[in-house]
């Protein structure tokens, strides 16, 4: 067995550090990544799927879908679902449309606005998951209809169409909206979410305690975790994450549009579950779903350049979704088996 030496004459196997590698949540969606990113760098590389243009295509598209799937995902290892965020995003939009456009209200204000429906939103789903028991997939499934008929029935009673028109500019459309070159501002945004999620996870007791509630509910009651707390406030954080994305992709459009986040529903959670995110709750890292939105992005421009139809993005998804659930349990049982496998060390210098 081929071994490494680590620190004060400390001698690991080489199987070990890989087992280490393996097990982590995110490693199976870079292997796909990378996989995937390289499958379109040679069929559409000459075609721009490499220049600057087609690296901002594949990343804005990204962005836009991780600053809701981070969220979700941290909902997701507390062992809850959120189906509504796709209503909360058209509901966003159409609102700041509507009060900036029709009532001449400070787009600041209607972003603000938009930011208490969605913290709303979420606080209402996570008192009735609380309080009643229900599954959150039925009581987020029921407040994902019940918003989107009051957005379209509130636009189209207002201004008689589901899609009202939004002109702004200033500073704060450009913190939202603006461009470097053919990048948009939502990377930053997205950037910025996971990076303080990454840190909330690994280096807060919060984090802990959103591990802990996905992996055993019961066991974190008893020791302690105040379980409907952490729920609560991951159930709020996905609905503002939600409204911020309605409110980025109305002031990119210059529109707002009631019904126009729906597709996010299945969406955040596919990136997820591809990113290593376990649907029973209690594993997953915010790495992981960063590679899983990445990879959607990839696959959606990426079809575009190499002049194949477009059409058959969702295929390539779904297929994508199935491989890597078998490829991160497949990773997961080889790394633990390698672990059972490792020899203990004996200690050195007083050190195991």
């Amino acid at each position: 067995m081929k071994t490494t030496t680590a620190g004060a004459g400390i001698v690991r196997p080489l199987s070990t550090r890989w087992s280490s590698l393996a097990r982590r949540p995110a490693f199976g969606s870079l292997l796909v990544t990378i996989a995937i990113f390289g499958f379109f760098a040679l069929n559409a590389g000459d075609s721009g799927f490499l220049t600057s243009s087609g690296t901002a295509g594949w990343l804005n598209t990204a962005a836009e879908l991780g600053i809701v799937a981070v969220p979700i995902a941290l909902l997701m290892i507390s062992g809850e679902f959120d189906l509504s965020i796709g209503s909360v995003v058209g509901a966003s939009g159409i609102l700041v449309a509507i009060s900036t456009s029709q009532f001449g209200v400070p787009f600041e204000i209607s972003i603000v606005m938009a930011l208490i429906l969605g913290l709303v939103t979420g606080l209402a789903n996570g008192v009735l998951v609380i309080r009643t028991g229900m599954p959150s997939f039925i009581v987020t499934l029921a407040t994902s209809f019940i918003l989107l008929g009051i957005a379209l029935g509130m636009s189209r009673l207002i201004a008689s169409t589901s899609t009202v028109s939004l002109r702004v500019e200033g500073p704060t459309r450009e913190l939202l909206a603006g461009k470097m070159g053919d990048f948009n501002a939502s990377i930053l945004w997205w950037v910025a979410i996971s990076v303080l999620a990454i840190w909330v996870l690994a280096r807060t007791p919060f984090g802990s305690w959103i591990y802990a509630t996905g992996g055993n509910l019961d066991a974190a009651r008893r020791a302690g975790v105040p379980t409907s707390r952490v729920k609560l406030i991951l159930f709020c954080t996905t609905g503002v994450a939600a409204s911020l994305l309605g409110v980025i992709t109305a002031a990119q459009v210059n529109s707002g549009n009631a019904v126009s986040g729906q597709g996010f529903v299945f969406q955040a959670p596919i990136v997820a579950v591809i990113g290593g995110i376990l649907l029973t709750g209690g594993y997953g890292s915010v790495i992981g779903v960063c590679f899983g939105a990445a990879i959607y992005g990839i696959v959606s421009i990426g079809l575009f350049y190499t002049g194949w139809n477009t059409d058959w993005a969702p295929t390539f998804i779904g297929a994508l979704l199935v491989l890597a659930v078998l490829g991160n349990n497949m990773i997961r049982r080889f790394a633990l088996s390698e672990k059972r496998a490792v020899p203990t060390m004996p200690k050195v210098g007083g050190r195991a």
